[in-house]
This record gives C-alpha cells, structure tokens and sequence, in this order.
C-alpha cells in the first residue's frame, strides 16, 4: 500500500521549513534592526518582531507534533468492515431525500465543497465505524441532520 499521507506529510515539512527559516534568519534580522532604533520599551517593531518569534516557534512545534501524529498512524489498523480514514461513503440525508458522497480526510485534506470531510468534524465523527444501512443522526452547527449510509467505499478497497 502506498503512503496516502505522504502529500500531507510533504505540505506539513514545507511549512516547517518556511517557518524554520522565517525563525532563524527573517526575524533575527528584524530584532536587530528594531534594537538598532535604540529604547525598546517603546519599539513597535522591536515588539512585533518578538510577537512573531514566540507565534512561529509555537507553531512549528504544533506542526512537529502533527507530523509525528501522522507518522505513528498504522493504515492496516483501519477497519476493513467499517468506515474509516480514507473512506467514501455515499448517504442519503434523510430529510431531503438527497445522495451525498463524503470522503473521510485528515483536517489538512478537508475541504467541505469537494466532499472531504475532516475525521475530526462533526459529520466526519458520526460517520467514522460505520456499516452500509446504519442510521446516523448528527448534531452539528446549522442543526441536526440524519444520514443513512448506502454504500461504503473503505480504504481498502479503493486500491
């Protein structure tokens, strides 16, 4: 089986990267312009500067985290039965008797108009373990919607 995450784990290293040298080199300059001004109890850009250290080393130690996240998941753990990362399900809202196809996605693939939804959404977590005929019922922002799945696509099988 092929890395599926290996786009994900290429854009998140490429972010780290941009951000790594936006840490090392960008900002460094910047604090030396800013304390070049002279009194930094008033120095904006001196500030700013030091903002933007903290925000970015925040962040690339939240990217870090997410790739080692992304490392540690084991593709033949997911279910073969049952809806999981990867899969399409294809649903049909109850309410206004429409088909709808999702693709359970990591939150860096989701993107809501093209039917991939994040696992960790709610639609994404009520669909998450489910079989063909199950009933869903999901509470989410806009109200609550009921779903019924009618076909499942796993991870597995779109090989």
């Amino acid at each position: 089986m092929s890395d599926p995450l290996a786009k994900i784990k290429k854009k998140l290293q490429e972010e780290i990267d941009q951000l790594s040298h936006e840490l090392n080199v960008d900002l460094p300059k910047e604090i030396a312009v800013a304390r070049a001004h002279g009194d930094l109890s008033e120095n904006a850009e001196y500030k700013y500067a030091k903002e933007r250290q903290g925000f970015v080393n925040a962040k690339i130690g939240q990217l870090k985290k997410r790739m080692g996240d992304l490392g540690m998941l084991n593709l033949s753990n997911i279910p073969k039965d049952r809806s999981g990362y990867g899969s399409r399900l294809i649903v049909i809202d109850v309410q206004r008797d429409v088909k709808i196809e999702y693709k359970l996605v990591s939150s860096e693939e989701a993107d809501v108009e093209k039917g991939l939804i994040s696992t960790n959404s709610p639609i994404g977590r009520a669909l998450l373990n489910r079989k063909v005929g199950d009933e869903i019922e999901v509470v989410h922002p806009p109200g609550q919607k009921q779903f019924e799945v009618v076909r499942l696509v796993t991870i597995h099988d779109a090989e």
